[in-house]
């Protein structure tokens, strides 16, 4: 079987703002436990024929693009975090893109996803409990206009 016949593994990613900051910066507000909401749906209208009551028909409208959703350990205030906290507290909304990208063992990309038009939605981090010995986890999501997949020829 060829080696690209096999699934890829979804642990190995990187996070890029492809317009903010210097690449110092943007390699160290990165690092990411998890990252959702890569998704897209198209949205429908139903059309009812007249005389016709045996079926509707559905016809594709547009599309619908997720909330991206980021998650990792809370880091001192970072680029990033400055972004977000400009938006969200002082309305000032400076959209960028990001790309999303999968990693290879060898640590090529394999797969990319370029979300343009990015900005803060919502920031929150993990309860606080005294009771329980973890991370304090912070939570990013950002709304994107829409995202393309490049796949790569060779990783």
């Amino acid at each position: 079987m060829p080696q690209n016949e096999y699934p890829l593994p979804a642990f190995h990613f990187l996070v890029e703002l492809t317009e903010r900051g210097s690449q110092e910066e943007s390699t160290y507000d990165n690092r990411f436990q998890s990252v959702s909401g890569l998704n897209v749906e198209m949205n429908t209208e139903t059309i009812r024929e007249g005389g016709e009551n045996r079926f509707e028909h559905q016809v594709p409208t547009r599309t619908k693009y997720s909330t991206l959703v980021l998650k990792r350990g809370v880091l001192r205030e970072t680029d990033l975090i400055q972004w977000c906290r400009r938006a969200l507290e002082g309305f000032i909304f400076e959209p960028t893109n990001f790309s999303v990208k999968l990693l290879g063992p060898n640590h090529k990309t394999l797969i990319t996803w370029n979300l343009v038009h990015v900005w803060p939605k919502k920031w929150s981090v993990s309860d606080l409990d005294a009771e329980k010995n973890g991370l304090l986890v912070e939570t990013l999501e950002l709304n994107y206009n829409f995202f393309t997949v490049k796949f790569e020829d060779k990783p």
